[in-house]
């Protein structure tokens, strides 16, 4: 260990940097503390700070942390408030409190606002603060001699700590686990992940918006519970306090829930969060005339006569508008309802979005290989559509340093045909109420899901590649009953060599899952159930089958007998498994090839899951009183078509399910 976070007194002088402070008085320079890697911030809280510390015993662990590293007095800081900054001397440090006794340092120095801040006031104000100070508030002046590295470090450690880490309401979370697994290292990571762009912009504020919600309704909260305590009376005035001390309690529960969604590394995903539902269409022109928008590298006579022949009607010529652009992000940003853009073969390289929000058609002229659109530079998203009927074809998409896929579906049709999409992170987005149809088009290179598809939406897959990805189809089902099931077509789809699985599908752990699986796993551990088909002919192992079947039986009938289960895996070294019900076939193996098993099955659990959600709905709509319900309400099954798929060299296997 080159204790390399903490300075060394074995070594002379200091291995820190320093920077001199922005304004206009000549404070002397600081230890530049603030670069730190989240490893060392890591290591740090993890080894040396908070340990295994519980959220009650934060504030104790951190000041014995400090009494070991911390000079007690002899050095100098800047103490910075948002109204100031006044240079002083510590002369001792109160631990348990998490403060420094200071004084002025001579001769005094005083940066404000305003010129209010005499020596006078300053003198005054510390007489009132007892001379104590919040250590975060400390900036320890630079040292040459290395004496004070330690010290600069622990208060940027606590600083960080107090300003990026820790929570008001974190005292009163239950002391069950470590506060360091449960809080400080996803939100530490969450802290990094935004500094390195790894999260989308929008997602960010959301964070940032909930969060102050959390801590404006945690704060009235707060002062409701402190108005009943003081007040011994069994009034109404107080009985309406503890009405709406339990309402604003429910709201920071919730809050604070969604808070740790987005925290969670994988859950922050899985979970999304909706976008660009303000983003307005322009709609037809005032005129009511449509455009065709033309983008050439370069453009030529014989290229203006094979577009006249190829792509203008000869009828119509006369009254067709024409619009050249330099670049295909300048055609779609001109576009009106009904416009149609052009873009002839070339390499273009594009900085910006393209955020479709009208009906317009974007098509290469020639083939995907020969017209390229290659984002450049760090953001968020490629292609995000809203509209009501866009058409994109014979396109090539290549992403880099992204952040979000390649292309989002928020709101209406979009038509994918004969394109190739190079991906970054995930690859399409189908999102609530949107629909997709990919055709004829080839996705490769996500490190996340090739296609996620979430519920409410529907989305069509016909004679596609997907490959080289993650997970090849994510299918999310785990909102709230109020969404419909996805409606999901996939016919003749080649989907191969992803790291996971071909097919995932994402939902929530039944009551009946759970408590079956309580003896094997710890709360707040995911449960994965995993089926792996062999890429030989072989028939699907037996365990796997059973561990399916079971599944089934508990989704849809009473729990068997535990002498069924184990003659389901007795009988595991047959060749031919025949582990079936009545209510549901799992399998129809005779004379079916394993890419037919492949289809059938993602065909059944996908189908299975969502009746067992329309179960759910009708259930709590009769607990609610609603013994008739409309179809369309209960309509909430999801529309499977699965034929035809082909499944080959997927790490895991063709399909898999994803409890949480």
């Amino acid at each position: 260990d080159s204790w390399s976070d903490y300075g060394s007194r074995d070594k002379p002088g200091t291995s820190l940097g320093r920077t001199v402070p922005d304004g206009n008085v000549l404070f002397p320079d600081i230890f530049h503390t603030d670069h730190l890697l989240f490893y060392e911030r890591f290591r740090a809280y993890q080894d040396y700070i908070l340990a295994d510390c519980k959220a009650s015993e934060v504030k104790q662990f951190i000041a014995e942390y400090l009494g070991k590293v911390l000079e007690p007095s002899g050095w100098q800081a800047i103490w910075r408030t948002d109204v100031f900054e006044v240079l002083v001397g510590v002369v001792d440090v109160n631990f348990s409190a998490l403060k420094a006794v200071v004084q002025l340092s001579e001769p005094f120095l005083c940066e404000s606002r305003d010129s209010s801040f005499t020596l006078e006031c300053m003198q005054e104000l510390l007489e009132l603060k007892e001379h104590q100070i919040l250590l975060q508030e400390l900036w320890v002046v630079y040292d040459e001699s290395g004496e004070f590295d330690q010290t600069a470090l622990a208060i940027e450690h606590i600083r960080f700590f107090y300003r990026c880490i820790w929570r008001t309401w974190d005292e009163e979370e239950e002391d069950e686990f470590d506060y360091f697994v449960r809080c400080v290292e996803p939100r530490l990571r969450l802290h990094y992940d935004i500094l390195e762009h790894r999260v989308p912009s929008g997602l960010v504020a959301d964070y940032q918006n909930l969060l102050s919600q959390c801590e404006e309704v945690y704060e009235k909260f707060l002062n409701v519970r402190n108005s009943i305590s003081s007040n011994d009376s069994d009034s109404e005035a107080e009985n309406v306090s503890m009405v709406e001390g339990l309402k604003l309690y429910d709201q920071v529960e919730i809050l604070k829930q969604k808070l740790k969604l987005i925290e969670n590394p994988l859950l922050r995903y899985v979970f999304g969060y909706q976008k660009y539902g303000s983003l307005q269409a322009k709609g037809p022109r005032p005129a009511g005339a449509k455009v065709t928008h033309v983008v050439p590298c370069t453009m030529t006579a014989s290229l203006l006569c094979l577009l006249a022949r190829d792509k203008f009607c000869p009828e119509s010529c006369e009254d067709l508008e024409i619009q050249f652009h330099r670049d295909p992000l300048t055609a779609v940003n001109a576009c009106y309802e009904g416009d149609r853009v052009i873009i002839c073969p070339g390499h273009y390289v594009v900085d910006g979005v393209f955020c479709i929000a009208d009906s317009v058609e974007l098509e290469g002229y020639g083939l995907p290989d020969d017209v390229v659109i290659e984002k450049q530079g760090k953001g968020d998203n490629f292609f995000d559509c809203t509209g009501a009927n866009i058409k994109i074809s014979s396109l090539k998409l290549v992403q880099h340093d992204a952040v979000e896929g390649i292309l989002n579906v928020h709101h209406g049709k979009t038509t994918l045909e004969n394109c190739v999409l190079q991906c970054e992170t995930t690859g399409i987005t189908v999102r609530t109420s949107a629909e997709l149809l990919m055709r004829n088009s080839d996705l490769y290179g996500a490190k996340g899901a090739g296609v996620e598809i979430y519920p409410g939406s529907a989305c069509t897959l016909l004679h596609n590649g997907i490959h080289h990805c993650k997970e090849g189809i994510l299918v999310k089902n785990f909102l709230d009953e109020d969404y419909d099931a996805p409606k999901i077509t996939m016919v003749n789809n080649m989907i191969h060599n992803n790291e996971g699985y071909g097919v995932v599908l994402v939902r929530p752990a039944m009551p009946s899952e759970v408590k079956g699986a309580s003896a094997q796993r710890t709360k707040g551990t995911f449960l994965f159930l995993e089926e792996t088909y062999r890429t030989s002919k072989s028939s699907i192992p037996r365990f796997l089958d059973c561990t399916i079947h079971n599944l089934y039986l508990k989704w849809n009938t009473q729990p068997g007998q535990p002498g069924d289960e184990t003659a389901c895996a007795e009988g595991s070294g047959q060749e031919q498994p025949t582990c079936v019900t009545d209510e549901l076939e799992l399998y129809k193996r005779a004379g079916t090839s394993e890419q037919t098993e492949g289809n059938y099955e993602i065909a059944n659990v996908l189908g299975a899951a969502s009746a067992k959600k329309s179960q759910i709905h009708k259930k709590r709509l009769s607990e609610l009183g609603f013994t008739e319900a409309d179809d369309n309400l209960m309509s909430q099954e999801m529309f499977v078509s699965v034929e035809g798929n082909q499944f080959k060299w997927n790490g895991k296997g063709s399909f898999g399910i994803f409890l949480f």
